[in-house]
């Protein structure tokens, strides 16, 4: 099963060090503009960080016209090929969630890779401070989640009782 990069919003303070964190493990800068996640701030309700969402058929994929880009079967990450991409940017508009931005530096589409050249995996869940972040399953998410549904209703019946 593919893991997947999930957010808890009711931990995500918005810190960003998810960003900075990326941006040095990927470019050696610690620069939010070359992070492959970003934090969404709509103050003062909504902190979050959002990246690739690993479509099942990314239409970032579909619409590349130069196909710089491709999905791994096997993990689920998109791969952007440098030598293929011309920084058109038909991806970032295709994507529905806003996850892929564009490097000032170079031209080059940014998608997260999950740090999949790093031994110990994305590096934004290993630092995020509220642990907002997790590296899991789809399926261990969702278990989770109907176990945390599940306490609150209990919670909930036991002070009917009372």
């Amino acid at each position: 099963m593919q893991k997947h990069i999930i957010v808890d919003p009711d931990k995500c303070t918005g810190c960003e060090i998810c960003e900075f964190v990326c941006s040095q493990v990927h470019t050696g800068a610690f620069n939010p503009y070359f992070s492959r996640i970003k934090a969404i701030r709509i103050e003062p309700i909504i902190n979050f960080a959002l990246g690739c969402q690993f479509c099942k058929d990314p239409p970032c994929v579909a619409v590349c016209p130069w196909k710089a880009l491709e999905k791994d079967e096997e993990t689920g990450t998109i791969n952007v090929n440098p030598d293929k991409c011309v920084g058109c940017g038909f991806c970032i508009r295709a994507c529905e969630f806003g996850a892929i931005s564009m490097s000032l530096k170079d031209n080059i589409v940014l998608i997260c890779d999950q740090c999949k050249d790093i031994e110990d995996g994305p590096q934004c869940v290993k630092y995020c401070p509220r642990e907002a972040i997790t590296f899991e399953t789809l399926d261990s998410f969702a278990q989770r989640e109907r176990r945390k549904t599940t306490e609150k209703l209990i919670a909930g019946l036991a002070k009917v009782e009372k």
